[in-house]
């Protein structure tokens, strides 16, 4: 590592002494260069002493350093600077690749373009809704919210249309949830939650899944921790494929009764499951948010979906929104509602379902025939076992096959990989072939 630097020499440079300004003003450093990366700083307890505050201040400061990044190691081992990077990043999304002409790319479980309703008239339809290019912060126009409603399932309060579902769920986590919180999540999820969630800061409780959903006796374990809120898939598992039944949902309930946790649903799936929709809403409506993304079925250009909650829950979520986007295009939202009032509509995300179940099987009998048993399930992908991550991508890449490692989907030790097969209409039994060679070393 680099040189390291004296306790009394770094304290002339720290004037706010304050958790935030020990921090801010250890990053002005490093930014500058006056702390290069590979740095070693000097021990907690020999700061503190310099700087006349508790170890414990130091390391809270050094604790949000390390969760930008800038900053790695601690205890016996010490403390470098590790990044001069100030901008934060999704990690497990922005790890994935750009892969060449001819490999088979595995890794988007995203919806097949050509299995999605056309725009044209829904865009121009969308052109014509009340308000157009008004400043009005409105939160959902009149018409999308009668569409989602005639299959909400249970009678909300309020309702708001956000940006996609991603930007529900961050928009939401930031109004509502503090950093250094716990937040209690299904494991395996959703790459995409877990970088939201390691970006706010909080303390991320995996809660263990059987074939019917999130486990009972695992989410009441993880209430122990008192998590600020509990968020899960209610109706897909968008990894697993695994679809919450309504007694294991009814289950989660009994659990939560006790406790003050908020409720998170993140229908992120949508119509492109069979299953129906379903909520915890209608049994705890004052703190149960429900987040349904319209992406997966009318398209990801939409940038659309809508959630439901308490009036008073709805208010804190557009206030935090008032700082950025105000309100989601109206154009857009109008688009989506005469999408969803279109009798054309239901019968292509109809159509599609069969299409992406038929994907999804076929890769998943042709694994079993090669002594991969693939559960039941439904949706864009499958949870695959394997003996070694590593070799397992290793092995893919050398047949020009890309798939996500489990790990980005996980916390916890994985042991999977996660294949998309919503585009996968030929080329199952290459796929086939090269994942039995990559199950075990």
């Amino acid at each position: 590592m680099g040189d390291a630097v004296e306790a009394s020499w770094f304290a002339e440079k720290i004037a706010d002494r304050s958790i935030r300004g020990i921090a801010l003003e250890t990053s002005a450093l490093i930014r500058a260069g006056v702390l290069p990366i590979g740095t070693r700083l000097p021990a907690i307890r020999d700061i503190a002493y310099e700087l006349q505050v508790s170890p414990a201040t130091i390391s809270e400061a050094w604790s949000e350093l390390r969760r930008q990044k800038i900053i790695s190691g601690r205890g016996r081992n010490g403390t470098w600077v590790s990044g001069d990077r100030f901008v934060a990043k999704p990690e497990r999304l922005a790890s994935s690749g750009n892969y060449a002409a001819g490999v088979l790319d595995l890794t988007l479980a995203g919806p097949d373009a050509a299995l999605l309703p056309r725009l044209a008239e829904a865009m121009a339809y969308g052109a014509s809704v009340d308000d157009l290019n008004s400043y009005e912060r409105s939160r959902i126009v009149p018409e999308l919210k009668d569409a989602v409603s005639a299959r909400w399932p249970y009678e909300a309060e309020a309702f708001l249309a956000t940006n996609g579902g991603y930007n529900a769920v961050y928009t939401i986590l930031h109004a509502l949830v503090s950093s250094g919180s716990s937040v209690a999540i299904e494991h395996p999820t959703a790459m995409r939650l877990l970088d939201i969630l390691e970006d706010l800061g909080v303390k991320i409780i995996p809660v263990a899944c059987d074939g019917e959903g999130p486990l009972p006796d695992s989410l009441h374990e993880a209430l122990q921790q008192r998590p600020a809120a509990f968020l899960f898939q209610p109706r897909l598992h968008s990894v697993t494929g695994v679809a919450v039944s309504s007694s294991r949902l009814g289950q989660l309930g009994d659990v939560l009764e006790d406790s003050d946790t908020l409720i998170i649903e993140d229908d992120g799936v949508g119509d492109v499951s069979a299953a129906p929709p379903q909520s915890l809403g209608g049994r705890f409506a004052k703190r149960t948010i429900h987040i349904l993304s319209l992406s997966k079925s009318l398209g990801p250009d939409l940038r659309l979906a809508v959630l439901s909650s308490s009036a008073p829950i709805v208010d804190q979520i557009q206030s935090y929104r008032s700082f950025s986007a105000g309100w989601t295009s109206r154009i857009l939202q109008g688009a989506a509602a005469w999408l969803l009032r279109d009798p054309a509509t239901w019968q292509l995300i109809g159509e599609a379902r069969e299409i992406y179940q038929q994907r999804r099987d076929a890769l998943a009998d042709a694994l079993c025939e090669r002594g991969i048993p693939i559960p039941a399930g439904q949706g864009l992908c499958l949870w695959v076992p394997v003996v070694s991550e590593p070799f397992a991508m290793v092995t893919l890449a050398a047949r020009n096959i890309a798939v996500n490692p489990g790990n980005k989907f996980s916390v916890l030790p994985s042991s999977h990989i996660r294949v998309a097969t919503s585009t996968l209409s030929d080329r199952c039994e290459e796929a086939a072939d090269a994942i039995a060679l990559a199950h075990a070393p």
